[in-house]
């Protein structure tokens, strides 16, 4: 079965991409950064220590997937738990199994180490990235599109920060894979950033396929 893994920065357009990859081909989808906003909102309703490995890492091993589609998942206040969150190695290695497990029947993944820690041998590797000024943007959109009141600023800085944390993590930094295909959507449309996935997905696949 088909794997294709989908890496990238914060409000990059990956989670969008990945879902729209992922009915074209037919293949089931994981958000895996819901994963990590799952174990944050546990943390957040035990009023719980983010910074606390022992703590997330048993709300880590207590994730099911009925948790993924709550909609909270979605706010800037989970966000930023979760990225302090998956800073432990405990917590990471807890939820490494269900990413792999969900992987094994083939399927599009989307994440931050996707390409290089959970899937290594995945068919196709996309890592996805815009300018900061951009993805600062489209996340106060989103946010203030669920009702949030934030200003743009306190958004680029907290993206600033994220991406911080994300790269320089001890634990599966976020990085590119050496054999990862680079998309940069800044100014990128939803479609065209979607044709230049297909055009990249198609092509890697036909190639393997005629080396067979």
């Amino acid at each position: 079965m088909t794997v294709v893994a989908i890496d990238g920065t914060f409000s990059s357009g990956k989670g969008t991409l990945a879902k729209q990859l992922a009915k074209h081909y037919q293949l089931p989808h994981l958000d895996t950064g819901k994963l990590y906003r799952a174990v944050a909102k546990i943390i957040q309703d035990q009023g719980a220590d983010p910074d606390d490995s022992e703590a997330c890492t048993q709300a880590a091993q207590n994730i099911t997937a009925d948790m993924l589609d709550e909609p909270v998942l979605k706010s800037g206040g989970i966000g930023a738990i979760a990225s302090r969150v998956a800073v432990h190695k405990s917590v990471r290695a807890a939820l490494l199994d269900y990413q792999r497990d969900f992987a094994a029947n083939g399927g599009v993944l989307d994440g931050r180490d996707i390409g290089t820690v959970i899937c290594p041998e995945a068919d196709v590797k996309l890592y996805i990235d815009a300018e900061p000024e951009e993805r600062a943007r489209r996340r106060h959109a989103e946010l203030t599109g669920y009702g949030e009141d934030i200003s743009i600023e306190t958004v680029f800085e907290q993206l600033k920060e994220r991406d911080h944390r994300d790269a320089n993590r001890t634990e599966a930094p976020l990085k590119i894979a050496s054999d990862a295909h680079l998309i940069d959507t800044t100014g990128l449309s939803i479609e065209r950033a979607f044709a230049a996935a297909v055009k990249i997905i198609d092509a890697v696949l036909e190639a393997k396929a005629s080396k067979k």
